[in-house]
């Protein structure tokens, strides 16, 4: 059973700053570390003590503890610095995905090999996994060295040769990738050297007994600008807002601040500021008042809340509206590698992470993978519930009919999450599509003889109605046909078809261009007579 040793304090942000590592906005604890053990069991905080016999020695809120280090990684910056080592890969970049991810993914990825992969710390952020082969009697056969920074540092030291993979929690921009293919890297988002390895949620989250479950983007702009700051203000307890920052200019203050302001920031003085996802779930754990973003893998004990856009689109932050990309902060998670120092364990590791053999342990560690869920769109659904309400305003016409008939549609029918999304102003699949293209063979495979599937395509409300629903028609007929020409006639057991509802039903607001991306896709539909 996983437990985390921390104080059960009170709600001020000063208390749990000495307690978690959380930051006032001018201060912290040097001698604050963290141990997380690589299969999740483990989380303890405290004062660092000494590093001696291969242990770690901290002091808690339950007295002096004596951690062996053993398939331990210590994060803060009092952990020990160990002597240099010599690394086969060296993976640089997203703390988010160094930290969450990565450790769980090195025991997984020697699994498959059938090794033993045993962690250690090179130094405060630097992990080294080296794997031993015959399940750890063998011999060593690589090291990784992961190094925890953030996504800009990815980039950066791909240019400078440093890295054999960058770890980015965000695309690689037009800039860096111009610069790295300057520098003979090749082209940084090609299917070879770009990799979305899973995707993450930013939720926002308060404390697990707070009654407030949802918020619109208006009211969580306020919260974050100081304009609101007491919960009955929301229809809460009469208690204040205690308003947790990640540290600026990190990537998920940057997205964050993006989604609420855009350029326009407020000047803001949250009520403590977190170095990374770890502490800040361990505050909200304790801090009955208090409010923040994190990845989804971070959320532990912590209350995620809905959102609700500014067309009045509801999205709660689970698996399957992550994988869709449904969800309001959904963000693709990503390792990159330059063409030209491509070694032979660095595409070992590449292949792994990005196969259906990495999902479990992406699962495990949080985040969630690119496997292939489904789920029905009957009773229950919200988005039949909204599409019902919305054909009321219709009596007759082509909008109420075709409204009428996505409906009878959805009633013989599961989505599964695959998600089909084009590039802007192109006919082409984005840089995900053709990953999920071959999950989805893979899935359709395994399916019962006689399963019917059809592709649904939507759009944005740019354009005229019929215009658009035609247009929808003819990408889901491009999917389709792009399936087809992949398979060559093998999915003998599948009949495929299409279908095009055009800008009904959106999954974001059409009034910016990233909800307009979200709008314009092909959805996979498959038939409820057949179980797969």
């Amino acid at each position: 059973m996983a437990f985390n040793l921390m104080k059960q304090l009170k709600t001020s942000a000063a208390a749990l700053a000495l307690a978690s590592g959380l930051a006032l906005p001018t201060t912290g604890l040097a001698q604050e570390i963290t141990l997380r053990s690589t299969d999740g069991t483990i989380n303890v905080s405290g004062e660092f003590i000494d590093f001696r016999d291969d242990t770690y020695i901290v002091r808690t809120a339950l007295g002096e503890l004596r951690i062996a280090a053993s398939s331990m990684v210590c994060d803060g910056a009092a952990c020990p610095t160990f002597d240099d080592v010599t690394a086969d890969v060296t993976i640089i970049g997203s703390d988010s995905i160094g930290q969450g991810m990565m450790p769980l993914l090195m025991t997984g990825f020697a699994a498959a090999l059938d090794a033993d992969a045993e962690l250690t710390n090179a130094s405060a952020g630097e992990t080294v996994a080296t794997l031993i082969d015959d399940g750890g009697f063998g011999d060593e056969i690589g090291a990784y060295l992961v190094s925890t920074t953030n996504d800009t540092n990815a980039f950066e030291a791909l240019l400078a040769r440093e890295a054999n993979i960058g770890m980015s929690s965000r695309r690689i921009t037009v800039d860096e990738a111009r610069a790295l293919r300057a520098d003979g890297a090749g082209s940084m988002v090609s299917p070879n050297q770009e990799h979305i390895i899973a995707v993450d949620s930013m939720v926002v989250v308060t404390h697990a007994d707070n009654p407030v479950s949802q918020l619109d983007k208006e009211q969580l702009a306020a919260i974050f600008s100081g304009q609101i700051t007491n919960w009955s203000q929301l229809g809460g307890e009469d208690r204040p807002i205690n308003v947790i920052s990640q540290e600026a200019g990190s990537a998920s203050f940057e997205y964050f601040m993006d989604f609420l302001y855009g350029e326009e920031r407020p000047a803001f003085r949250p009520q403590g500021i977190a170095p990374d996802d770890q502490v800040l779930s361990n505050v909200l754990f304790h801090d009955r008042n208090a409010i923040g973003y994190l990845g989804f893998a971070f959320q532990r004990g912590a209350k995620p809340l809905t959102l609700i856009n500014e067309c009045g689109i509801s999205t709660t932050p689970d698996a399957f509206s992550a994988k869709t990309e449904e969800y309001t902060l959904s963000r693709r998670m990503y390792l990159y590698n330059r063409s030209d120092n491509l070694n032979a364990s660095t595409q070992q590791f590449l292949d792994f992470v990005v196969s259906s053999e990495a999902d479990a342990v992406i699962g495990k560690s949080g985040f969630i993978d690119l496997g292939i869920l489904r789920r029905s769109q009957t009773e229950g659904d919200a988005r039949r519930a909204a599409l019902v309400a919305e054909m009321q305003r219709y009596d007759v016409g082509f909008e109420g009919a075709l409204m009428g008939d996505m409906l009878a549609q959805m009633d013989e029918n599961d989505r599964l999450s695959t998600t089909f999304r084009f590039r802007t102003g192109s006919s082409k699949l984005d840089e995900r599509g053709r990953l999920d293209m071959q999950r989805l063979i893979s899935y359709l495979e395994r399916a019962p003889e006689g399963t019917e599937v059809t592709f649904v395509g939507f759009t944005d409300d740019v354009g005229a109605f019929d215009a658009n629903q035609r247009l929808a028609e003819q990408r889901a007929a491009a999917v389709m046909d792009e399936m087809r020409a992949i398979t060559g006639g093998s999915l003998t057991n599948v009949t495929m078809s299409t279908a095009g509802y055009g800008e009904i039903a959106p999954s974001a607001c059409n009034i910016s261009d990233r909800g307009r991306g979200i709008n314009r896709r092909v959805e996979v539909w498959i038939s409820k007579s057949v179980e797969s």
